[in-house]
């Protein structure tokens, strides 16, 4: 890590402070994303090393969080003060992911190659993916030491340092919701709203309908995480049920996904020469499929699940506490 990402990260650790229930909307959010910008900045240097895996997911999770928190509270903020943040945001996002996808497919595919009575008939797809991830380690490369993400860096904290920067103003004299207590059970509920509209279709989901919800479950999840310090102490096993459905239909889709990629590589390959890998490959596709089968079932005891009294009361008694 340079010398003048220490020196930030220690300048905006002082500033850090719990989030309140009188807290405009727009403050939660500038300490919420100050937490998760410290926790980018830590990471960034890890993922330029070659055994970067952790500190590459742990950086996308930190920018997607505050991607998701600006979208999440953008009505509370100027549009033009946030927009220059989501555009250097979603160039560092993408080219994480194009790295974390390959991270997530190279552990896979190395578990099931032990399985094999030959492990090094799949090693040449090992090889060719390691190839790609090198490659998205050197576009990840590109894109940090940009003067654009420089740039960014420098005003994003500058925004975070001067409470009120770049938020919509406020009227604390007129009688209207202002503050998280106000306004935080609505944005809850329209979000577990969106959330519980698939119920009428989720016998018949397809793919892209399941990666919808995925998403939907997602935005309710950073919903209650970010302002889980001022709900009631269920809110904790709530987020867990949630996390639990998210990371269900989140492993469908990485299966999905690493399918068609796969897909597109056995194409590549020449059967006669490589005859053994592209049966392995095929092998390994017919197993992703399985697995994909498998967790598409179970989706519908899962969503049972999380529509009982019981997992929704939890949601309930943590917005009474506000």
């Amino acid at each position: 890590m340079d010398t003048s990402h220490k020196d930030l990260i220690e300048q905006l650790q002082t500033q850090l402070q719990p989030i309140e229930a009188q807290d405009t909307m727009a403050e939660a959010g500038r300490k919420a994303l100050t937490v998760d910008f410290i926790k980018m900045l830590q990471n960034e240097e890890g993922t330029r090393s070659d055994d970067g895996v952790e500190a590459v997911h742990d950086m996308r999770v930190s920018t997607r969080r505050m991607r998701s928190t600006l979208r999440l509270l953008s009505a509370y903020y100027k549009p033009k003060a946030i927009k220059p943040y989501l555009d250097a945001m979603r160039g560092v996002a993408e080219a994480l992911g194009n790295v974390r996808d390959l991270d997530v497919m190279l552990e896979e595919i190395t578990k099931f190659a032990k399985k094999l009575d030959d492990q090094a008939d799949l090693q040449p797809i090992l090889d060719e993916l390691q190839a790609e991830r090198a490659k998205a380690c050197n576009g990840l490369e590109k894109v940090l030491d940009k003067r654009v993400y420089r740039e960014f860096v420098e005003d994003f904290s500058g925004f975070l340092s001067k409470p009120g920067k770049g938020a919509v103003p406020v009227d604390t004299e007129e009688i209207h919701p202002f503050q998280v207590r106000h306004l935080l059970p609505e944005l809850i509920y329209e979000h577990l709203g969106a959330v519980r509209a698939y119920d009428n279709v989720l016998a018949d989901a397809d793919e892209p309908t399941l990666h919808a919800l995925r998403i939907e479950c997602k935005r309710l999840r950073y919903a209650v995480t970010i302002f889980s310090e001022v709900l009631g102490s269920s809110i904790k096993e709530f987020i867990e049920e949630v996390k639990g459905m998210q990371d269900h239909l989140g492993k469908l889709n990485d299966l999905h996904v690493a399918q068609e990629r796969l897909g597109s590589l056995a194409e590549k390959l020449d059967v006669e020469a490589q005859a053994e890998t592209l049966a392995a490959l095929e092998g390994y596709i017919v197993h992703l499929k399985e697995e994909q089968d498998k967790l598409h079932d179970g989706v519908d005891d899962l969503w049972k699940h999380f529509n009982t009294k019981t997992v929704q009361r939890q949601l309930s008694n943590a917005v009474a506490a506000l």
